[in-house]
């Protein structure tokens, strides 16, 4: 697919993808896309992603938690 300056792809029917300017090796494009889709460079969400996975193989030390707890009140049962 090719496209010049001040046109546009679609995905689907809510997400615009246009070039804005081309610059030698560089190419401006904007998204147009509902605020409920993340919009990230592959660089940035290959990072989240991988935040992500690290987060999710930590063990939480739920003994910690203990101290925000009222000491007070008797337990669920």
């Amino acid at each position: 697919m090719s496209r010049k300056k001040n046109e546009s792809i679609m995905i689907g029917d809510q997400i615009e993808v246009k070039i804005i300017a081309i610059e030698g090796e560089l190419v401006r494009i904007g998204i147009e896309a509902p605020r409920s889709v993340q919009v990230h460079r592959k660089e940035v969400f290959d990072a989240i992603r991988e935040e992500n996975q690290l987060a999710s193989r930590q063990k939480v030390d739920w003994s910690a938690f203990k101290q925000f707890l009222p000491s007070d009140k008797k337990p669920i049962e």
